[in-house]
């Protein structure tokens, strides 16, 4: 074989060996499953998760609510529409689970600080002793900024109610009433239709990392990422 074979026999290799690189490259790319997230109805959770009042409904969005934010301001549901919702429950005082979930919202909270697309809603389970005043010096020494973040307080059966009716983010049961409280980990996604898409641990890092990759995704070109 000539010098001249031999040179072009070892660059038809490497061009076949750059086409083979190639094509494997694109059929990873489509042969990789596109992200979906899941729209979660009642039957698709924890019975225990689930009121029973509202087990076998489908098509569930969040309920209506009106609450009261650390500013004073009056909140409602339609203040909300068309942002994607993070939401948990806890107390100022609170000295277990909560701060660790204070600390991942603030972590949320500063990744998307200049997304008007997205809400952070803290539910007080004690209404009557987190007031607007003190949910705002809690919030002062949180970090917590309102343009993104709400602490929000209210009415305890109404509170009580979203947490089951609603989020389905409260393991026991109750009314709402003197003896009833409500003590979760769990952080709620919900999407701009009201839809719950997404539910975890907000006291574990990878859960919560995972939140964030979720509401990133929530956010992009595919924006809810539809499967049943």
């Amino acid at each position: 074989m000539s010098a001249e074979q031999s040179h072009r026999g070892r660059w038809a290799l490497f061009a076949y060996l750059g086409i083979a690189a190639v094509a494997i490259a694109v059929g990873a790319v489509l042969l990789t499953p596109e992200k979906q997230l899941p729209i979660y109805q009642p039957s698709d959770l924890n019975p225990a998760l689930v009121d029973a009042t509202v087990l076998g409904h489908e098509d569930h969005h969040i309920l209506p609510f009106e609450l009261v934010n650390q500013l004073g301001d009056t909140v409602k549901i339609e203040d909300v529409a068309g942002q994607v919702l993070v939401v948990d429950f806890f107390f100022t005082r609170c000295a277990t689970i909560c701060p660790l979930l204070t600390t991942n919202m603030k972590r949320i909270q500063d990744r998307v600080l200049d997304d008007d697309r997205v809400r952070l809603m803290s539910h007080s389970v004690t209404p009557e002793a987190d007031s607007v005043l003190v949910l705002n010096e809690y919030g002062k020494a949180k970090g917590v900024d309102s343009r993104r973040w709400w602490l929000l307080t209210g009415s305890k059966k109404e509170v009580y109610k979203l947490a089951r009716k609603s989020y389905f983010a409260a393991l026991d049961e109750g009314d709402g009433g003197f003896q009833d409280f409500v003590h979760t980990e769990n952080m709620v996604l919900v999407d701009t239709l009201g839809r719950l898409r997404g539910f975890y641990d907000g006291t574990d890092i990878g859960e919560v990392n995972q939140l964030v990759q979720d509401l990133d995704f929530l956010l992009g070109p595919s924006n809810q990422g539809v499967t049943e």
